[in-house]
């Protein structure tokens, strides 16, 4: 199991990773592969973060009743 420290510290790298992306995928046409390519990994590290945010405030309460 992971610390909440480390989990905030890797929110921090995909974040930096998704400016990254961000900012590559500017500079790319919009027509071209490499903007396919680059606007999947933005996608999966959308994922990941949100995926990290939501085990860092897990909702409380049940879903079956």
């Amino acid at each position: 199991m992971r610390t909440e420290n480390q989990i905030q510290s890797k929110i921090k790298e995909l974040t930096v990773q998704k400016k990254s992306l961000l900012t590559r995928l500017e500079a790319v046409r919009p027509d071209s592969t490499v903007h396919d390519s680059l606007t999947a990994q933005l996608l999966r590290v959308e994922d990941m973060i949100s995926m990290l945010e939501w085990v860092l405030n897990e909702p409380s309460g049940n879903y079956h009743m």
